[in-house]
Order: C-alpha cells, then sequence, then structure tokens
C-alpha cells in the first residue's frame, strides 16, 4: 500500500508516461516509440499545468477582489480541486479507490462490459471523494468501499456511453473521459439541448466560435474573446487600468496556450491509441476499445474556455443570491472548464448553449456543495487536512456535481439498497452499450443488406 502511495504521489505528468510505457509495451508498441510517446504526453501535462496554473493564478486573485469589492460575505470557503484530492486519498478507505479500480476496469473489459481502458487513474480520487463521504455519513467502512465501486463502474459505463460524442467533437479518435467530475454533466446536458431545440428563437441561436468570428471578425477570435473576457472580469473585480490589462494579457494567453498544450498531449497518445486499435482487431475483432484519459484535453477547446469564463463571475453572483448556498466560490473558479466541457459537445460549440446550462448547472451545483460542506468538513478532520483556519469547507469540484448528491443522498435514505439501485443502473447501461445494442445495429446492417 506504502508503494502505491507513493506511486500516486508522483503526480499525473509522472504516474501517466510510466503507465503509458507499460500500456505500449504490452500493446506490442516498440520500446523506444513507447517512451517517446509516454514523455510526451507527460511534458504536455506540465505544459497544461503550467497554462492552469496561469488562469488559477489570475482568476484567484481577481475572485477574491470581486468578493471584496462587492462585500460578499458567505460562511464555508471553497477550497478547490487539489484539497478535496488530498482528503479523498488522506484516508485508507480511499487509498483503496486505485487497486480496486484497475481490478474492475480489467474485469469488466475481459467480461466484454465495456470499451474503456482507463490509464486515469489518479483521477480515481473522484470516486474516493463520495465513498469518504459515505463512510464518514455512516460510519461504515465497507459500505464507503462498496460505493467507490459502485461509483468506479458509473464512470466506466460513462466512459462508453460518451466515447463517440468525444471523438465527433474534439476529433479525439478511440479517446474518452471517464472523469469523475466532467462526464455527469454530458447526462444533464442532453435533455437541456432537447428544450433548447424546442424554444423558439434561441433555437435558431449560432453561437459557435467559427461562427462567432465570422459575423464579429476579430473580435470572435477565441484569443481576442478571452482578452475581452478578461477585461471584464478585471472591471467587476475592481481593479486599475494596469491590473485589468494584465489580467486581459493573461486569460488571452490561456486562451492560446491550452490548446497547444493539448495537441501536444495529443501527440503523445495518437501511438498508444494505434497501438490499442491494432491489438483489439488482433485479440478481440469486432470489438472497440477506447483509451480512457483526464478530461484536460477538453478543456484548451475555445468553446470550453470561451463559456467558462463568462461562467466565472455569473457563478460568484449566484452564489449571493441564491437562497440557501452557503458556499464562497474560489478554489476551483478556475477549474469550471472540468465542469462543463463535456456539456459542450452535446451543444455542438454553441457557447450560449453552453453558458445557460453551465449557469443552471452551477446554481444546482451551489446547493449540493453548501449541503455536502458538514461532510465534506468532516472528512477533512478526519484526514488531518489543514483547514487553514476555516470552519467549514466545500468544494465546487467534487462537491458540486450531482452524482455527489445521488452517491451520499440515496446511502443516506436507503444504505446499501441506495448504492445497490444506482450500481443495477450502472451495470444494465454497460449492458445494454456493449451488449444489447451492438447486436441490434448487426441485425439492422444485415436487414438492410438483405433487402438491397
Amino acid at each position: 500500500m506504502a508503494v502505491l502511495q507513493w506511486f500516486v504521489d508522483l503526480g499525473a505528468s509522472v504516474m501517466l508516461p510510466i503507465l503509458l510505457f507499460i500500456f505500449g509495451i504490452i500493446l506490442g508498441t516498440k520500446p523506444a516509440k513507447a517512451f517517446k510517446a509516454g514523455l510526451t504526453v507527460g511534458i504536455g501535462f506540465v505544459g497544461l499545468n503550467l497554462v492552469i496554473g496561469l488562469l488559477t493564478n489570475s482568476l484567484g486573485p481577481a475572485a477574491k477582489a470581486m468578493v471584496d469589492n462587492f462585500g460578499f460575505q458567505l460562511s464555508t470557503i471553497d477550497v478547490g480541486w487539489p484539497a478535496a484530492a488530498a482528503i479523498s486519498y488522506g484516508t485508507a478507505l480511499g487509498s483503496l479507490a486505485i487497486p480496486l479500480g484497475i481490478g474492475l476496469n480489467v474485469v469488466l473489459l475481459l467480461a466484454g462490459l465495456t470499451k474503456t481502458l482507463d490509464v486515469d487513474i489518479w483521477d480515481y480520487w473522484h470516486c474516493a471523494f463520495t465513498g469518504s463521504l459515505v463512510y464518514v455519513l455512516t460510519g461504515n467502512f465497507a459500505l464507503g468501499l462498496y460505493t467507490i465501486a459502485i461509483h468506479l463502474v458509473v464512470i466506466f459505463f460513462l466512459g462508453d456511453l460518451i466515447a463517440k460524442d468525444i471523438e465527433k467533437f474534439y476529433g479525439f479518435p478511440k479517446i474518452t473521459f471517464p472523469h469523475g467530475a466532467s462526464a455527469p454533466s454530458y447526462l444533464v446536458a442532453k435533455p437541456l439541448n432537447w428544450v433548447f431545440d424546442r424554444i423558439p428563437g434561441f433555437n435558431k441561436l449560432e453561437a459557435n466560435p467559427e461562427t462567432i468570428q465570422k459575423k464579429i471578425g476579430i473580435f470572435g477570435d477565441s484569443t481576442v474573446m478571452g482578452v475581452l473576457i478578461g477585461v471584464v472580469i478585471g472591471f467587476l473585480a475592481g481593479y486599475s487600468v494596469s491590473e485589468v490589462m494584465q489580467l486581459a494579457v493573461q486569460t488571452g494567453a490561456v486562451m492560446m496556450l491550452m490548446p497547444r498544450m493539448v495537441s501536444l498531449l495529443m501527440e503523445g497518445l495518437s501511438p498508444i491509441s494505434e497501438a490499442a486499435s491494432e491489438f483489439v482487431k488482433r485479440r478481440m475483432p469486432g470489438r472497440d476499445l477506447y483509451i480512457g484519459m483526464d478530461s484536460a484535453l477538453s478543456v484548451g477547446h475555445p468553446a470550453v474556455l470561451s463559456a467558462s469564463l463568462i461562467i466565472v463571475p455569473i457563478t460568484l453572483f449566484l452564489a449571493v443570491i441564491l437562497p440557501g448556498n452557503t458556499v464562497l466560490p474560489f478554489g476551483d473558479l478556475a477549474t469550471i472548464p472540468f465542469l462543463v466541457c463535456l456539456m459542450t459537445p452535446v451543444f455542438r460549440g454553441n457557447i450560449i448553449r453552453t453558458v445557460v446550462a453551465g449557469t443552471i448547472y452551477m446554481a444546482v451545483g451551489l446547493l449540493i456543495a453548501s449541503w455536502a460542506a458538514p461532510l465534506i468538513t468532516e472528512a477533512a478532520l478526519a484526514a488531518n487536512f489543514d483547514m487553514a483556519g476555516n470552519s467549514s469547507i466545500s468544494a465546487l469540484v467534487d462537491g458540486a456535481v450531482w452524482t455527489t448528491f445521488i452517491f451520499v443522498g440515496l446511502a443516506q435514505v436507503l444504505s446499501w439498497g441506495g448504492i445497490t439501485i444506482i450500481g443495477v443502473i450502472a451495470f444494465a447501461g454497460l449492458i445494454y452499450l456493449n451488449k444489447i445494442k451492438p447486436k441490434r445495429e448487426a441485425k439492422l446492417n444485415d436487414d438492410i443488406g438483405a433487402n438491397l
């Protein structure tokens, strides 16, 4: 267990290259090519983290300035996802998420119940998070572990479900995002998109980055949009002219640099993805295989970043006006792209739809994060987390994600039965996607062929 914890503590930029090198060798890639691919992915993650750090370091002070400027007073501080991850992996229960996730993934792959080969094992902390909250709520270690297992099954199901849309919109072949914070929003975006399609006038609005740039020229360029959004956020923060200009250039830099870091990641992933496809064709003919990766690959898309930067000030104002909310958004404001990045493919890059849906999502999420705050605070104390003088903490990632409410709420009301209900639905979804649906499609193709 100590060795596993040491490996996890290496972080994604070191852990992923090692895992991808091992997978590459297993899949038949030449060692030199597998090593270069893994190293390129690691360097891509370093670059991506630097850009996200730039966004955090620029938005964080701006958010604090907005809070001070408008006199917001809320009792619970959003400590951010790094703190939530540390809390999740800071207990014996949470540290079991990774071996449990690897074991379940292998079993489901061998049984043909998932197409997702999830190498993003560090992000199993999202499942450890819900398991830890259930343990805090019930005091039942076994139930907490069962929650982690079922949550893992849920993210493998979501990985299979969203893969086609990811390939179609982002252009990432055989890549999926079984990410505990990002994937759940996909299931919210689907019904919202159905509603949006039926609202007269609204359903005609085309607002993807390409359309916007055609209509308003240079002001529709994603980098220029980043600059303009930075100006607005700086103005709301009460910054001086020089500070507004600095923030504007920093947000513009994020818009330009993020897609380039993602391109570097994809450059490294391509050989592994191709090897996986060849391996499946040889060993498992007729089956697809998706490489499960961190949704950080998607947050560099101009539509995601543009919508997310607009949602930042909206989230702050929601926090103040929303009855029942106690959470002051802070640590995870720069992480909003991760919460909406899998809404954007459903809306085909429409920024207006993403902002509207993201606003609804964040409004509900703030209430969930407020509801979960006592449990998150107790879990932090149990993990010996430094509270930095705060008496109540929460996090938008994963405290504001609806799966947290479903898992913890059903565990509170129905105990083992509640978590089992979620498990049955998730397994039914996997069976449908990987057993029933392919047979129906094959039969349909046969019938069409017979009629030609």
